[in-house]
């Protein structure tokens, strides 16, 4: 009995851990194009839930039909807080940008719940079945449809890095922003398609949390829990962010396991990751697979 539990906590953490590396893929891709760390990446989350929950229940367009459109909304949305809120901000230091993104999280936090309220909402039926059997293991279908599109975000996301012209100007924004220009890239149209794609992806596992838990201002707190993934993998680091979000994913289970089974704390699910945060960063400042900055004095 106990040997099935930790097979299918297992299961469950890596399904979710693909989600959190995808959030942390936004995080990085945010971070390397603009080097500011979103602090309201958690809200692109709940706002792309809520989108597609009014969409459902309200206006009572199919969910796969409000899914894309959501995707859409998010894009635009992404797009015009880049243009409108942080081009401005362009050539101001770093701190005070990281705290414009803290006060848009929460004015987003602010204007949900005003529009919203405060009590979570159930997701409509969106499958006919509660749960499916894989490999013996009872799995949600919204799980399983956030690791196939997980690991189609990340495909996409190597073919796009690898061999699209906006991908290929990103990495070039990355390495050095006055080179990029000087090359002709458009700087500022990086940064909105960055902003653009991380509001978008965030919306997947919005979507897919809210399906799961129901859809509340809870769902920000998600991008908190993706952080240590992000800084366990490395800050600037794709790949990294996809590997941490496994860990983080692996290791919340395994912790959910080991605090029921033997040390019954309570709260070793939710704080475990943090430890591990905690640990890696004294050992490896930079993360896992982050870049190391030497400085010459």
């Amino acid at each position: 009995m106990e040997s099935s539990l930790l097979f299918q906590l297992i299961v469950n953490g890596l399904i979710v851990g693909t989600l959190y590396g995808v959030v942390a893929m936004c995080f990085v891709l945010i971070y390397k194009s603009t080097q500011v760390v979103n602090f309201a990446q958690g809200e692109f989350l709940l706002i792309g839930a809520w989108t597609c929950w009014w969409l459902v229940t309200s206006m009572a367009l199919p969910f796969w039909v409000a899914f894309p459109l959501t995707f859409v909304f998010m894009m635009v949305f992404g797009i015009a807080i880049q243009m409108l809120v942080l081009r401005p901000m362009i050539g101001e230091p770093v701190i005070s940008v990281i705290m414009v993104t803290i006060g848009l999280s929460i004015f987003f936090q602010a204007v949900v719940k005003s529009i919203f309220g405060v009590w979570a909402q159930p997701f409509p039926e969106i499958f006919p079945v509660k749960s499916v059997n894989v490999l013996g293991l009872q799995v949600q279908p919204a799980y399983l449809m956030s690791l196939v599109v997980s690991v189609v975000i990340m495909v996409a996301f190597a073919w796009f890095f690898k061999y699209s012209r906006m991908g290929l100007a990103m990495r070039a924004t990355a390495f050095n922003q006055q080179v990029a220009q000087s090359l002709g890239i458009s700087v500022k149209n990086v940064f909105a398609m960055a902003w653009a794609i991380s509001a978008m992806v965030s919306a997947l596992a919005g979507v897919v949390v809210g399906m799961v838990n129901g859809v509340s201002s809870a769902l920000s707190f998600f991008g908190i829990k993706v952080f240590p993934a992000v800084i366990v993998g490395g800050l600037d680091s794709i790949i990294g962010a996809v590997i941490g979000g496994l860990i983080i994913g692996l290791l919340e289970n395994l912790a959910e396991y080991v605090d029921g089974q033997y040390l019954h704390l309570g709260n070793l699910y939710t704080v475990a990751p943090f430890y591990v945060l905690v640990v890696i960063l004294m050992i490896k400042p930079y993360g896992l697979f982050g870049t190391k900055t030497i400085e010459r004095v």
